[in-house]
């Protein structure tokens, strides 16, 4: 691995340990009771080394790696592959992530439906990720982003992550986070809509 490729493996890391240290003060004592200097001390690093990885105390729970995953398998799809294969390896994918890290998917998620400072957030988030999709599913049917057709798609896919999650979190957890997702693509009918996306956007 090269020197660039070792410090980001560490910077990753680091960052994931304030984030874990923070969820687990969160969980204890509550959100708005924990602050940036409780996480920096909790992670033996300094308020400022803190604001290096994370800009503010909300970006340390909105913050995952998990929209960059699904852009990468979505656009390093094999040869011949339609979206909705590539669509279906991205939920076996995070159905994995989920597993791993259930307990803090969990924690976060909740953080972000009851906290109105991150509830604030969830718009955004939303749009950036509705823009993510969108410019992935554009550059396979080869439309542009800004496309009408192809930002319904892209918001109809993130509806049914984001609706999916809520069920989740609503039920303590229960069940695959991956089924609630295949479940909510049934209910709009998201495969044929795909199809739809193939033949008259291409």
């Amino acid at each position: 691995m090269t020197v660039a490729g070792l410090r980001e493996r560490k910077k990753q890391k680091t960052k994931a340990s304030i984030q874990r240290e923070a969820l687990r003060l969160f969980k204890r004592r509550g959100y708005d009771e924990t602050t940036i200097e409780d996480i920096a001390a909790a992670a033996e690093i300094s308020p400022s080394t803190f604001f290096n990885y994370f800009p503010t105390k909300e970006d340390v729970v909105i913050y995952d790696e998990y929209d960059p995953m699904m852009f990468s398998i979505l656009t390093e799809a094999p040869a011949g592959e339609t979206l909705r294969q590539s669509i279906r390896r991205v939920l076996d994918a995070f159905a994995v992530v989920v597993q791993n890290d259930r307990e803090d998917i969990l924690e976060r998620s909740r953080l972000v439906l009851e906290v109105p400072e991150l509830r604030a957030r969830i718009w955004e988030e939303l749009e950036k990720a509705r823009d993510l999709f969108a410019g992935v599913i554009a550059s396979r049917v080869g439309r542009d982003a800004s496309d009408f057709e192809v930002q319904v798609v892209g918001m109809t896919l993130v509806g049914i992550a984001f609706q999916a999650s809520v069920e989740w979190v609503r039920t303590g957890g229960e069940g695959e986070l991956g089924d609630l997702f295949k479940h909510a693509m049934d209910v709009v009918d998201f495969e044929s809509l795909l199809d739809g996306v193939e033949r008259n956007l291409s």
